[in-house]
């Protein structure tokens, strides 16, 4: 009796799933390794409204997948049905929900086998840490160390680990000394099915700020295109009559148009070549009246 109590919980539960699947269009996966349950339940709080957060076995969610008939693409999905998951139900964007989950992640301490997330580098200083076996922990992992005042100190700023790199026992022991926690915790989707389309996770990391700096660039190139085709938009339109009057307005003048607006250079620039003409003028008159050595000459 107790086993037939079990498997009809259970496919209550894959016929919930399948609602689930049907009634939002997107579905992210998260890992739920190394995620810490207040971590988890601060999560559920702030994207109640948004997100319906379930851990489902993965047997389950396979069962689930399968009897979802009205979106078979789901069945890309099974191949990253590994490990302890969180399925994330939501009508999202997917990007705005990596990014929410990304802004919930914090620094903790780090433990054998735990991947760096940033390049760390142990500053030169005081340790705190009295003589003893820590000077060798410390030599071990590369860190140059010398006694002071009664203290251990670090000789200069050493990286230890570069992001991405494995940290080991050793390493993970002299870190939790330090108070370094080189470690990040929290919730990162894996994959996203957002209505029929697969977005795994290398896909979903978006860098605000670069994705600011392209834009600036493109809008920025787009802008001096649009002037130099003189193709009018509402954002160009101002600047676009500014050139066109600058360059109408020196044409003008090149051709000796007068308007209320040429007339003033013009006469500027017609006093400058009469006196250019005068001064040429001159210069010819000069040369043509002979010297008195060539009129004794003459003579």
């Amino acid at each position: 009796m107790p086993s037939q109590q079990v498997l009809q919980q259970k496919i209550s539960e894959v016929e919930e799933t399948v609602q689930l699947l049907k009634q939002y269009k997107m579905m992210g996966i998260a890992s739920l390794q190394k995620v810490r349950a207040p971590q988890l339940q601060a999560f559920k709080k702030n994207l109640a409204d948004k997100v319906y957060m379930r851990v489902i076995k993965n047997t389950l969610m396979k069962r689930a997948i399968e009897g979802c008939k009205e979106k078979s693409s789901l069945k890309k999905l099974e191949e990253h049905l590994t490990g302890p998951n969180l399925f994330l139900f939501t009508d999202l964007n997917p990007f705005k929900l990596a990014l929410f989950l990304e802004k919930g992640k914090v620094q903790t301490t780090a433990k054998a086998g735990d991947v760096a997330a940033f390049d760390v580098v142990v500053p030169a200083g005081n340790t705190g840490q009295p003589p003893g076996p820590i000077i060798s922990q410390f030599n071990v992992v590369g860190l140059p160390t010398r006694i002071e005042s009664g203290s251990v100190w670090i000789n200069r700023d050493t990286l230890v680990v570069k992001k991405g790199e494995v940290i080991s026992e050793s390493l993970a022991v002299v870190l939790s000394k330090l108070r370094i926690k080189p470690v990040e915790a929290g919730l990162a989707m894996k994959v996203a099915y957002d209505d029929g389309l697969l977005i795994t996770e290398e896909h979903l990391r978006i860098d605000l700020n670069e994705v600011r700096r392209n834009l600036e660039t493109a809008h920025a190139d787009a802008f001096a295109i649009s002037l130099s085709s003189a193709y009018p938009t509402r954002e160009n339109a101002s600047m676009l009559i500014q050139v066109i009057h600058r360059e109408a307005y020196t044409l003008a003048v090149n051709t000796a148009i007068p308007t209320s607006e040429t007339i003033a250079d013009l006469i500027r620039k017609a006093h400058t070549e009469m006196l250019s003409l005068s001064s040429g003028s001159s210069t010819v008159e000069e040369k043509a009246v002979p010297s008195e050595a060539t009129e004794k000459k003459l003579k």
